[in-house]
């Protein structure tokens, strides 16, 4: 992963503190040393880079693929269904699906990402913000190495706000903003990218990647990040049921934090781990004002 910052590398100097102090193997380039590094980038506007070259990419759907394959073999069911809304008021014990009956537990766990505020609206419909978000890949000339691993590492130019992937599983360059798109209903939305958004694309790749200017858009993505209104995790019981736990608010962020996520709840579930009020309800409110990246 490169971290590519401007002028103000606050958020650079912060997250380099972070690293130091777990450890973490790393590198700090100024401009000349980046262009020296990687000649295939135009660094134009960069002050300062960090590497951390012991990190990766996260393929999520292989990911989530293998870890439904090994709860199974730990005996844990798996099943694909439309859990249908619980009512309020109280503890639930049953919860209805609509393609496999009900099924009993002590504890329920949504974790719907873009979907938590359809599921409970009364409670989330105004603090989860679904937004559209446009991913473009851009094919690079046969034989062309220079954009694939190891020569090009995960980057993100936090002063453009638009990180990408290297070439992976020969798919090309990925690319995409880390803004927040336009608020979309994630079972509505169209999953097909706008001309001005693959326009856009082309331009920004054309600068930052010279050799690529006019290169191919091989493939895209239109997914959706679910906001919360300061960008950080909500995880908390339900406030009527309390054996009803929300999980969500990724925020864009939320894939890479999963076995994190997932030791913090299930502490939580069985009463071993002090809660975090910053991932409390009561601190996601129904306006945005981002203050996590």
């Amino acid at each position: 992963m490169l971290w590519l910052e401007g002028s103000d590398d606050l958020r650079l100097r912060e997250s380099q503190a972070t690293i130091e102090r777990c450890g973490i193997t790393h590198e700090v380039m100024d401009g000349a040393q980046l262009a020296k590094r990687y000649p295939q980038v135009n660094f134009d506007g960069v002050s300062r880079g960090l590497l951390e070259p012991g990190s990766g990419v996260l393929l999520a759907r292989r990911a989530v693929q293998s870890v439904i394959e090994e709860t199974k073999k730990m005996h844990t069911g798996f099943l694909i269904a439309q859990a249908v809304t619980p009512d309020g008021g109280g503890r639930i014990t049953k919860l209805a699906t609509s393609l496999c009956g009900a099924f009993s537990a002590a504890h329920f766990v949504f974790a719907c990402g873009p979907w938590l505020g359809k599921v409970f609206p009364e409670v989330l419909g105004h603090r989860i913000f679904p937004t559209r978000q446009e991913v473009f890949f851009f094919g690079s000339r046969a034989g062309d190495a220079r954009f694939a691993p190891p020569a090009l590492p995960t980057w993100l130019f936090n002063n453009d706000e638009v990180y990408g992937m290297p070439d992976i599983e020969s798919r090309g360059l990925k690319m995409a903003r880390d803004t927040h798109g336009e608020p979309v209903d994630p079972d509505t939305q169209s999953r097909i990218v706008t001309a001005e958004g693959a326009e856009w694309a082309r331009n920004y790749v054309a600068r930052r990647f010279p050799a690529l200017k006019g290169a191919p858009i091989v493939e895209t993505r239109v997914c959706q990040y679910e906001n919360t209104s300061n960008g950080d995790f909500l995880i908390d019981r339900h406030p009527e049921m309390p054996n009803v736990w929300l999980a969500g608010g990724g925020s864009g962020h939320g894939f890479k934090h999963g076995p994190a996520l997932g030791e913090y709840l299930a502490a939580q579930i069985c009463g071993e781990g002090k809660a975090e009020p910053r991932f409390s309800l009561a601190s996601k409110a129904t306006q945005q004002k981002r203050a996590v990246f």
